[in-house]
């Protein structure tokens, strides 16, 4: 009995275990569930001129507690055509560079997989090292690289290519190209991650029944890498649709996305809700591609 009173206290401690899993999960709340909340609340709120920019959601007067929710920002997302043309933009901006990323990401995650491991951690390094620098001083690295004045149109002008300075920024060429330099790691390292676990005698043995090297691609190396595919698609897509720090610094006026629409919204016309709602209804958007992940892996059952 004695034994079992002693016992109590730690058995009622929580075990190493949760502690372990308890922790990630309250940073998880802390720092980016209540956040979150807090924009969904702004959301349902009305713009006014006081500080905070918008009104109270509960208001007590008269002995009795109001709750006021307003629907007029998701209204104006709804009917408003700047929003859904920015919401379509920055879609088609984030397909493409994802599409983009994968079509480079994939060759370089192959070749970085299958190299000595000598040469395999120098390569990793070279892919994680810009991340070393600022994200905000890499793209106004670019502006100095693409502007008309700048290293890429030297080398064109001295290569005789062209007689006079090639538009490079501010342009789609110059947000493709910043969009895919700032998220191809973000596809290579998964990639590579599933890539390097492959079983390597099964495309040996499908080399040995006479498969060519596209149908051993095909039918053995594809399939493998597919949750390493899954993974860094939406690793690129999510953030790529909010973006903008690169569509600012190197796209043009015409390149509307959502990122710089709700940045106006915030600091211009100071019309937090309707900022607020535009973020929801964005969050609402990429749940789509999430719920894809689920039924990607049920199918495969690999983890991404």
């Amino acid at each position: 009995m004695r034994q079992s009173i002693s016992r109590w206290p730690s058995m009622l401690m929580p075990s190493g275990r949760t502690w372990a899993i308890a922790l990630p999960f309250a940073f998880l709340l802390v720092f980016f569930m209540l956040p979150f909340l807090l924009v969904l609340k702004i959301s349902f709120a009305q713009s006014a001129m006081e500080v905070p920019p918008y009104t109270a959601l509960l208001q007590y007067q008269d002995q009795q507690l109001n709750i006021l929710l307003s629907l007029e920002s998701y209204i104006t997302i709804f009917t408003d055509d700047i929003y859904f043309s920015a919401y379509v933009s920055s879609v088609k901006v984030a397909f493409f560079t994802t599409l983009a990323c994968l079509l480079v990401g994939y060759p370089a995650a192959w070749l970085i997989a299958n190299a000595r491991p000598g040469v395999r951690e120098l390569l990793l390094m070279g892919v994680v090292l810009p991340f070393w620098t600022s994200y905000l001083v890499r793209i106004y690295a670019w502006v100095g690289i693409l502007q008309d004045q700048g290293l890429a149109n030297r080398l064109l002008l001295w290569s005789g290519l062209t007689d006079v300075p090639v538009q490079l920024m501010n342009n789609t060429v110059g947000l493709y190209v910043g969009m895919v330099y700032s998220y191809l790691p973000y596809m290579v390292l998964p990639l590579y991650a599933f890539l390097v676990k492959m079983d390597r005698t099964l495309p040996e043995a499908a080399r040995d029944l006479g498969a060519q090297p596209w149908e051993v691609f095909i039918t053995v190396t594809l399939p493998l890498s597919l949750p390493g595919i899954t993974a860094g698609c939406l690793l690129v897509f999510i953030p790529s649709v909010g973006e903008y720090v690169i569509p600012e610094l190197l796209g043009s006026a015409s390149d509307l996305m959502i990122g710089r629409v709700m940045w106006s919204d915030f600091f211009n016309s100071i019309a937090w809700p309707l900022a607020a709602a535009a973020t929801g209804v964005m969050v609402a958007l990429l749940l789509v591609p999430m719920v894809w992940l689920q039924r990607v892996q049920s199918r495969t059952g690999g983890v991404a």
